[in-house]
């Protein structure tokens, strides 16, 4: 005889949980035990300049654009850590494919600063860049690197080889297609990568609560099969601590991870924005007191590891090293008009290279 439950009794089959990882508070001071890797000053160094190197990076650059001689650009100040962290996980064999805003991730990995500005001033030779070969290059329509990541992981997996693709996102991405459709079909077929959602709470003007209503965005992956974790993406510490196992996991074969990054966009989207029009300067300020560098900062303090000279010694060394590539950005001579066919097509078809001849002989 068939049981009748009551709607308010109907039997539970499936129970899900998305666990959240922190370690360092924002003055420094430790939330709960650190993963052994913690006690490596010389790694959390290393995490520590990379991230100052970017916001001076990124302060430049802006300041290039300002001055007409640099592109729309996007900074990615008060989320360092999350692609720092993330990047400082990989090895050099596996795959990165990164958002528009994840610079410190390409540099980590190697390409020259001179080559960011080189993309972000219009010019193709940007993406040819030093860091490995196999990276893809920065990728600005939204969400439509996870596909690639997917297909990139696919590969992996038919070829046996033990590598991993990391794909890197804004909280926007979510809401798009592309983004879940990835998710989907990795989960599926289990393969070898790492989704990261650099959650900054904005979508350019859209805020978060008006993107989703899930809780986190975490357990996006629930549905698609396979573990979200969310941790604090101004946290250094437990963005690498996350990435490292993420990554591990996928590589050991179980499967793909996501990991989502709670972090916060304190500068405008782009250099095309102007934040200030759809969010209160008083909401920006209260951020700042959660802001990835002087958390780590106050950790390698409290520990003897950093002290002034060390800082002042570091920011001398950035401005020299971004005044450099600077100058070698802005040394480079123009393409010819011809070679913006170069990238279209492996083999350019006849009409385009009838083109290309013509522009070549007339300009």
């Amino acid at each position: 005889m068939t049981k009748n439950w009551p709607d308010n009794q109907l039997p539970v089959i499936a129970r899900f949980e998305v666990r959240y990882r922190n370690y360092l508070a924002p003055d420094g001071a430790i939330t709960r035990p650190p993963p052994a890797f913690a006690s490596d000053i010389g790694l959390l160094v290393s995490l520590y300049r990379a991230m100052v190197l970017v916001r001076a990076f990124d302060l430049k650059a802006v300041a290039l654009q300002r001055t007409g001689r640099l592109g729309t650009y996007a900074v990615s100040l008060g989320q360092e850590a999350v692609a720092v962290g993330v990047a400082s996980a990989m090895r050099d064999e596996d795959v990165l494919l990164p958002s528009y805003r994840d610079n410190a991730a390409m540099i980590w990995r190697g390409v020259k600063l001179e080559e960011i500005l080189l993309f972000w001033g219009g010019d193709e030779r940007g993406n040819h860049s030093s860091g490995p070969v196999h990276d893809f290059p920065c990728c600005v329509p939204v969400g439509s690197q996870a596909p690639h990541a997917a297909g990139v992981a696919y590969a992996f997996k038919l070829r046996r080889e033990p590598r991993v693709a990391v794909c890197l996102f804004g909280d926007g991405a979510t809401s798009k297609g592309d983004v879940f459709e990835a998710m989907n079909f990795a989960g599926v077929h289990k393969l070898p990568v790492v989704f990261v959602i650099t959650n900054n709470q904005w979508a350019i003007s859209v805020p978060l609560r008006l993107q989703t209503a899930s809780e986190t965005l975490a357990q996006k992956a629930i549905a698609a099969g396979f573990i979200g974790e969310q941790v604090d993406g101004n946290d250094a510490v437990a963005m690498h601590a996350a990435a490292t196992e993420a990554i591990a996991a996928a590589r050991d074969g179980r499967g793909p991870r996501l990991i989502e990054a709670v972090t916060y966009r304190l500068g405008d989207h782009t250099t095309a924005d102007d934040a200030a029009r759809y969010r209160p300067p008083e909401e920006v300020q209260a951020r700042w007191k959660d802001e990835p560098i002087g958390r780590l900062r106050a950790y390698l303090v409290g520990r003897n590891a950093w002290d002034k000279a060390k800082e002042e010694q570091l920011v001398a060394e950035c401005q020299t090293r971004i005044a450099a590539a600077v100058e070698r950005y802005l040394a480079t001579g123009p393409r010819a008009p011809e070679t913006m066919f170069d990238h279209l097509y492996a083999t350019l078809p006849p009409v385009y290279a009838a083109q290309r001849r013509d522009v070549e002989e007339n300009h």
